[in-house]
């Protein structure tokens, strides 16, 4: 029987070799022919290639082009009106005597070319606050391009951290893999010896495809976050392979309420949209109040006329000269629409105000909420380390056990499980924690920190 448990204890010495062996095999299926990725090039890649933000950009510059004296009505406009045209026609005269004159195809031509210009000299200030509110309006559309900036960068950053824990969760069932494949090994090698019985061995056998099947799950799991990191990064191939420069999700454990409540005071996004949105309506009640002013306007241009007569005393007639003028005008009374639309636009910047107080509660909301779960995330991560500690420590006591034969197999596998159990808990501690840190950088407006 000893020399049983020294051949077992052999075969035993190796089992770490192999398990490295595997492991390392396992990776090199995945290095091979891959680009290796680092955060800031993900994210840099998205910012270039991303659809949606492609498509944001191009609303900021239609909002940018937009945003001019001309489309305010500070500029003159300048027009041109040209014309030629004549008429035929037949005549029948009856005169007094009794005589009568009959002519037909009697032709005319007239033609003209004039140049107007006309410039609104006072609207009541309404142009000036028309420029000032497409102004408003494209720095909303900048604004909302930052946002969608800050929620790619999120994404990214997620997805990121999200494939490397499903790496950590794919290494640690390769090396369960490993660990039930030595194990089956070492009942197979006991059972022949006659030190183990058959049953022993089966069940050693179903442990083994039972993890066989988890890790072949979970390397779908894994390919299906490369993809989406593809389409995030919007690759053409996006069954591309990739390897991520990191193989740990580090966690920022420094942040403090303060800090992220002063810059999301000073930063977040949709604060400042809401903000916009309120001196926008602000300007909509300026611009309608407006219209009670006296308004000035001036005109000049430039004409030339021709006139050419078949049937005349004169055969043609040509005229040309300038002409100018200034126009005073006040609306007197119109219907009340004027009083109507500014008791809405009254309405309209409230309506503004009680929005931004929404906004501004909903994100407290969320910073307090998030950062909690924050902390509570960072405590549970200690405490998940040392349970790992100790799931290790007691695998390899209860190996060492199983090796002599002091141990069942069924308590091996639930020191197994254990140890597994720990190594998951502990990924997903560390992933929710990292989601909490990304959550709470975009909401304060850091998010961009992570380029």
């Amino acid at each position: 029987m000893n020399q049983n448990i020294l051949k077992i204890l052999k075969l035993t010495k190796a089992f770490r070799r192999i398990s490295f062996l595997l492991i390392w095999m396992v990776f090199s299926n995945f290095i091979y022919a891959q680009e290796v990725y680092n955060l800031e090039q993900c994210i840099q890649k998205g910012l270039e290639n991303n659809f949606s933000l492609k498509v944001a950009r191009n609303k900021t510059n239609i909002a940018s082009n937009n945003h001019t004296l001309g489309n305010a009505g500070m500029l003159p406009t300048v027009t041109s009106a040209n014309r030629y045209g004549g008429t035929v026609n037949n005549t029948s005269q009856i005169f007094d005597d009794g005589t009568s004159s009959v002519r037909n195809g009697i032709y005319s031509s007239t033609a003209s070319v004039a140049i107007n210009m006309g410039l609104t000299i006072f609207r009541g200030f309404q142009v000036q606050r028309t420029y000032e509110k497409l102004g408003e309006l494209s720095e909303i559309e900048l604004l909302k391009t930052q946002m969608e900036v800050e929620n790619l960068v999120a994404q990214i950053v997620v997805e990121y951290n999200y494939y490397i824990e499903q790496l950590i969760l794919y290494q640690n069932l390769a090396y369960a893999v490993s660990l039930s494949r030595e194990r089956l090994r070492i009942d197979e090698q006991r059972y022949n010896l006659g030190g183990a019985s058959r049953v022993e061995y089966l069940q050693s056998m179903v442990y083994l495809n039972s993890d066989s099947s988890r890790y072949a799950r979970q390397k779908e799991v894994l390919r299906t976050s490369q993809i989406r990191l593809n389409e995030l990064m919007a690759n053409q191939n996006l069954g591309q392979d990739i390897v991520l420069a990191d193989s740990l999700i580090k966690i920022d454990d420094k942040l403090t309420y303060e800090y992220l409540l002063s810059s999301t005071l000073d930063l977040n996004t949709s604060l400042q949209i809401a903000s916009k949105n309120q001196v926008i309506t602000g300007l909509d009640l300026k611009i309608i109040e407006s219209r009670a002013y006296p308004y000035l306007s001036a005109n000049a241009g430039y004409g030339y006329n021709y006139y050419g007569y078949m049937q005349s005393s004169s055969y043609n007639q040509h005229s040309h000269g300038l002409n100018y003028g200034l126009t005073l005008g006040i609306d007197i009374f119109d219907g009340f629409n004027r009083k109507r639309e500014k008791s809405n636009a009254l309405i309209e910047v409230e309506n503004r105000k009680i929005e931004y107080q929404e906004v501004e509660q909903a994100i407290m909301a969320d910073l307090l909420s998030i950062f909690y779960a924050y902390q509570n995330n960072l405590n549970l991560l200690r405490l998940e380390e040392q349970n790992l500690g100790v799931a290790r420590e007691n695998l390899e006591i209860a190996l060492e056990r199983y090796k002599l034969g002091s141990l069942a197999g069924l308590e091996l596998r639930e020191v197994q499980k254990s140890l597994l159990d720990a190594e998951e808990r502990l990924i997903s501690v560390k992933f929710q924690t990292k989601l909490a840190e990304i959550s709470l950088k975009q909401i304060s407006g850091k998010v961009m920190d992570y380029m």
